[in-house]
């Protein structure tokens, strides 16, 4: 380590399969707490590489626990964090939805960490009881179209960074791995980011994989299509900027995407959403976030009639009938 520590403090960069054997050899153990942090503490002073986080991303899903569920083709819908917004759970609602409008989709989610609700929060408000069984993943997205992952369960190989990223308190470089390390393997993915920088950095880091994803982030901060202000898309293709006007959208304010103070009261507003009971801005941002999860696997399709199909599979109560359904076969 202290080699790869000097290397970095000279401003130069590790190629992937350094950046692959470091993490590899943090999550055996082979370094103390001091060496970790000092690792994290260079990534908090500079941009990470496309090149690092692929290896980085290389050694964690070597180590993972494996899910097959390739035969679903599903896809992932997944925010960062670390945009401090406070929102309620936008992507776990819009993975119901999705589903609802049939389309296999896997999340891969956890607890909240910038925010009062994570996926896992509010999955677990309703009951679910989180597996890394194949068998039962593969019941629940056969039967309803959507399985859960919860990422601790498998991702063992964080365990050993656990301590030192608890006692730094801040955000590091592996909150940015968390995305890309969907066991499943999932071959479409939405993410969400928080600023521009990320947007090409993840662009660039999908595009040396065989996934089909689009990146996003809205202008003024938030890791999703918040439609509070323009925002940018980015594929292997292109990278486009939308308003939420030119897609028929009314403008959002803050304080309507907000998530409340407590796991109880952001699972009200899932709720809410879920049952179409929710405001009309609640609402708006929940299908415009699965219009574009649907764009990014039928391509072929305009960004209007996907925003169609996400309204319809919400509205109808589809999105609804797959959350009851998930919810009997995951308690």
């Amino acid at each position: 380590m202290k080699n790869i520590l000097y290397k970095l403090f000279e401003h130069r960069y590790l190629d992937r399969e350094e950046a692959r054997t470091v993490l590899q050899n943090i999550a055996r153990g082979k370094y103390n707490d001091a060496q970790v942090a000092s690792l994290i503490t260079v990534f908090l002073m500079r941009n990470i590489s496309v090149e690092e986080l692929c290896g980085f991303r290389d050694a964690l899903l070597e180590m993972r626990v494996p899910v097959d569920l390739s035969e679903f083709r599903p896809i992932d819908i997944v925010g960062t964090g670390g945009d401090g917004k406070n929102t309620f759970n936008i992507s776990t609602a819009s993975c119901f939805t999705v589903a609802g409008a049939g389309f296999p989709v896997v999340k891969h989610g956890n607890y909240g960490a910038t925010s009062v609700s994570g996926a896992s929060n509010v999955m677990e408000q309703h009951g679910t009881r989180f597996t890394d069984d194949t068998d039962r993943l593969r019941r629940s997205i056969d039967r309803c179209g959507i399985a859960y992952l919860h990422a601790p369960l498998f991702n063992p190989a964080l365990k050993a960074v656990a301590g030192v990223r608890k006692a730094l308190a801040v955000r590091t470089f592996f909150n940015m791995l968390g995305p890309l390390v969907n066991p499943v393997l999932p071959a479409y993915q939405l993410l969400g980011v928080y600023s521009l920088p990320l947007l090409r950095l993840y662009t660039y880091t999908y595009q040396a994989g065989d996934t089909k994803f689009a990146v996003v982030h809205s202008l003024d901060g938030y890791d999703e299509v918040s439609l509070t202000a323009p925002f940018k898309v980015a594929t292997s293709n292109h990278e486009k900027l939308y308003t939420p006007e030119s897609l028929g959208f009314a403008r959002c304010q803050e304080a309507d995407l907000d998530g409340g103070d407590t796991p109880e009261a952001a699972a009200r507003i899932f709720d809410n959403v879920m049952n179409n009971r929710a405001t009309e801005a609640q609402k708006s941002v929940v299908i415009a976030n699965s219009a574009f999860a649907i764009h990014v696997i039928r391509p072929d399709k305009p960004i209007d009639e996907c925003i169609d199909m996400a309204r319809h599979s919400l509205e109808s109560g589809r999105a609804l009938g797959v959350l009851k359904t998930f919810l009997e076969l995951n308690q």
